[in-house]
């Protein structure tokens, strides 16, 4: 919520017809989905097992430096491509259309401990839905810190750097916090309700079943070289907690990503969504080799615009979409990894202390920060 508004320029009906044009860029890519993007989901997912059976072959001999390091790097790479190209894709339902009942939104589990359905619930219907939108986005600050510079500030800001870095080692089990919305259900009464409790009891046996095979029956295979096992999976497992939480970060937390109010949104049409989508996500410029280990999440733009389209093809779309943002005069807000890496952490430590000037804001408005 800045102060000046960078889509003001904008009358009504040039929103209505980016929404038209976004439209059109989408139903062209629907129209030519086909055997190739089949064939390449199949390739990854094919690639990703094997990669992962032959670095736990390794981590068999991991007393033997060498086979730890190279076990642990194939397993941590493995688990990245099972998060972020696979998983996360394959759950929002990007490949639903080849029918396949393998590689389905509706049948698919994936290596995490937050169970699919609760996460498309949190992740698909309220991120996507609200993106950026304070009180309504659990991903916006994953419920723990301050986003912006008009909600109030209190003393426990001050530990959000500490916070977001213990969140980032242990990535999956903050989503899977967050997915059941722990901060507003863990009072006495809530805990009660059946369907929370229904809901804690399928992420309580999604970590024993993660545990189990990480931990236990790995390590177990191991034999001699047990310990070590156990900290490769480990390492790999804090790993990819890492980096999906920075490239998760990347995408809506730079300086130059919006956030706003609940009451914007209210008769929001389908172009004011689309805009809405545009300037509160942020893209990471870089190789092919790094866009595929980002899940394509590096064209966070792209897929907020078309969360339902195929990953392999959001590098396309993005030469057309940019080409948006130039003739509506909005800035496409992108740059190399460490850049974004930079521009999120240092947001998340300025917004930790107080302002220096106090923000005027109208007693709606206010209440409405509080409440977030």
């Amino acid at each position: 919520m800045t102060a000046i508004d960078p889509t003001a320029h904008l009358t009504a009906e040039q929103i209505e017809e980016l929404g038209r044009e976004l439209d059109a860029i989408r139903d062209e890519v629907i129209a030519g989905r086909g055997e190739k993007d089949a064939a390449y989901i199949r390739r990854v997912i094919s690639a990703q097992r094997k990669l992962e059976l032959a670095s736990r072959g390794v981590l068999l001999f991991s007393f033997f430096p060498p086979a730890w390091l190279i076990g642990t790097a194939g397993l941590s790479v493995a688990k990245i491509m099972d998060n972020m190209e696979i998983g996360h894709n394959v759950l929002h339902g990007q490949w639903d259309w080849m029918r396949d009942p393998k590689i389905h939104s509706t049948t698919w589990e994936w290596d995490h401990v937050s169970p699919s359905d609760q996460w498309k619930h949190s992740h698909n219907e309220l991120h996507h839905t609200y993106t950026n939108v304070i009180g309504k986005d659990n991903d916006l600050g994953y419920g723990i810190m301050r986003v912006d510079e008009d909600q109030k500030w209190s003393p426990f800001h001050l530990g959000q750097p500490l916070w977001n870095f213990i969140n980032a080692c242990f990535f999956e089990y903050g989503i899977a916090a967050y997915d059941l919305e722990l901060g507003k259900n863990l009072s006495k009464h809530r805990r009660k309700d059946p369907e929370f409790r229904a809901r804690a009891k399928a992420v309580g046996r999604k970590i024993r079943k993660q545990v189990l095979k990480d931990y236990v029956i790995h390590p177990l295979l191991s034999g001699p070289s047990f310990l070590t096992t156990l900290a490769a999976t480990f390492t790999a497992n804090l790993v990819r907690n890492l980096w999906t939480h920075s490239v998760i970060m990347c995408g809506h937390f730079p300086e130059g990503v919006q956030v706003f109010e609940r009451r914007s949104i209210n008769g929001e049409t389908r172009g004011q969504w689309y805009l809405r989508q545009m300037m509160g996500s942020a893209n990471i410029s870089g190789s092919k080799a790094m866009h595929f280990m980002t899940g394509n999440l590096s064209h966070q733009i792209e897929h907020h615009l078309f969360p339902d389209l195929p990953s392999n093809r959001y590098a396309e779309v993005a030469v057309k979409v940019r080409a948006l943002f130039e003739k509506y005069e909005l800035e496409y807000v992108t740059g190399p990894l460490p850049k974004q890496v930079f521009s999120a952490w240092h947001k998340v430590f300025r917004l930790s202390l107080p302002n220096k000037k106090p923000k005027v804001t109208t007693p709606d408005r206010e209440q409405e920060l509080v409440a977030a």
